[in-house]
């Protein structure tokens, strides 16, 4: 079975690779992902150049390298927030690759890279109390709503 891991950072990691041991067994892979969201006004000041990173080399800004920086931001944060799980998984010998996406739309997102990387069920934390009203409105009851596939639900610990 390959799993798709969808973390901002709340998953507790041993109970996470605990439970994705079990369900990957010998022969699947998990794949650990973040979506980030950029605020606009970030990827402004990359491209108008006013915002950079300490170790840029100074020279013209373009919109080349705007995107650039765009996704080394997206690709730094991201291995940031997902590297407790990531490191759960692989103290268990579980096959572990990561993807950081960035993306306004997030539960969609979780949804295509299911999709894309042939995943037979997601798993994501649960940040709010699972059964109240605004519970519905979070990208984890987002994605268990519009997925088809088996949607697994880690709440985040008390």
């Amino acid at each position: 079975m390959d799993v798709l891991i969808a973390t901002a950072g709340v998953l507790p990691p041993g109970p996470v690779a605990d439970f994705v041991e079990l369900l990957v067994g010998t022969q699947g892979n998990a794949t650990v992902m973040n979506v980030t969201q950029a605020p606009a006004e970030f990827l402004d000041e990359l491209e108008d150049g006013s915002w950079q990173p300490f170790d840029a080399p100074a020279g013209p800004t373009d919109r080349d390298r705007a995107a650039r920086e765009a996704d080394r931001y997206i690709q730094e944060r991201g291995a940031k927030i997902v590297a407790p799980v990531v490191a759960a998984l692989r103290l268990r010998d579980v096959e572990t690759a990561t993807l950081f996406v960035e993306a306004d739309d997030v539960a969609q997102a979780i949804i295509d890279t299911a999709e894309r990387v042939g995943a037979d069920a997601i798993v994501m934390g649960a940040t709010r109390r699972l059964f109240n009203e605004m519970s519905w409105t979070s990208v984890s009851m987002t994605v268990t709503a519009r997925s088809s596939l088996p949607v697994l639900l880690i709440p985040e610990p008390a």
